[in-house]
């Protein structure tokens, strides 16, 4: 066993919980298409071809209880839901942006 860090910090245990969502599949990918403009259910699984209908609900209501996205109700026939990102979705997706632009560029790198 190594000898504990003398200047390392814990990891908190809500970035842990952060990191525990945006590792599953689908979801840096639902938050891109939220930030592209998708806001029904619909909308999400025409941008995100492969995904399952039952893992991008789970996904979508994963991201609400994180309050990245907020569920809203729409009157009409016949009513339906729609997801908007919330101010830290917003920053969320701008940094999920970055990260692409970045790899378009060539400076993201698999270890």
């Amino acid at each position: 066993m190594s000898p504990r860090c003398r200047r390392c910090a814990p990891v908190p245990p809500e970035l842990r919980a952060a990191a525990g969502l945006l590792e599953r599949r689908w979801t840096l990918a639902t938050i891109y298409a939220a930030a592209g403009g998708a806001s029904r259910f619909n909308e999400f699984r025409q941008s995100l071809p492969g995904v399952s209908p039952t893992t991008l609900s789970d996904r979508l209501e994963q991201l609400e209880a994180a309050r990245i996205v907020e569920r809203r109700l729409v009157a009409g026939r016949p009513p339906h839901s729609e997801y908007v990102l919330t101010v830290r979705g917003e920053a969320l997706a701008a940094a999920v942006a970055g990260l692409l632009e970045g790899h378009a560029r060539g400076r993201v790198t698999q270890s």
